[in-house]
């Protein structure tokens, strides 16, 4: 008798118990944050990537600027813990063929830099909007957003520029 409920003992140790079983999957999705991250324009030719959960919208020139500034070969970046103000030159671009003022999309505070454009500035010309992104700034008025270009809008102001 004993060798039976030793048996079962151990086939039931084996067993994992329901009180560890692997929850549902509508547990996971209950438990799901939406975020919103909005990516809006400047007549100026800046972009602006906002990520409501954070508060923080990441600063670029479009890829529109970078071709029409040519190599970049020296970027000009604001201070980390800055307060701008909409509108607000927050740096340079300098390239072979001109310089550019880098105007703040939206008002805000400087919390971090790309301090890797100041030995690659070429990054602003290879990829303007992902790894050559200029500054990310804590937004104190999102608001400011909605006076900002859609793609649509944007896309349409860089062909009435032509």
């Amino acid at each position: 008798m004993q060798s039976i409920f030793r048996a079962s003992a151990l086939r039931a140790a084996a067993r994992p118990s329901r009180a560890f079983a692997r929850p549902s999957a509508s547990l996971y999705r209950s438990t799901q944050i939406r975020t919103l991250v909005t990516k809006k324009y400047t007549k100026d030719h800046e972009a602006v990537v906002f990520d409501d959960a954070t508060g923080v919208g990441i600063v670029s020139v479009t890829d529109y600027a970078q071709s029409s500034l040519g190599d970049v070969v020296f970027v000009e970046l604001p201070a980390v813990g800055a307060d701008i103000a909409q509108g607000d030159q927050i740096g340079a671009v300098e390239s072979v063929k001109a310089a550019s003022d880098i105007y703040a999309p939206v008002s805000g505070k400087i919390e971090a830099i790309n301090d890797t454009l100041s030995e690659q500035p070429g990054l602003l010309n290879k990829s303007p909007e992902d790894k050559g992104w200029l500054c990310k700034i804590k937004l104190t008025e999102p608001a400011e957003l909605e006076a900002l270009l859609s793609a649509e809008e944007y896309k349409a102001h860089c062909e009435a520029d032509h």
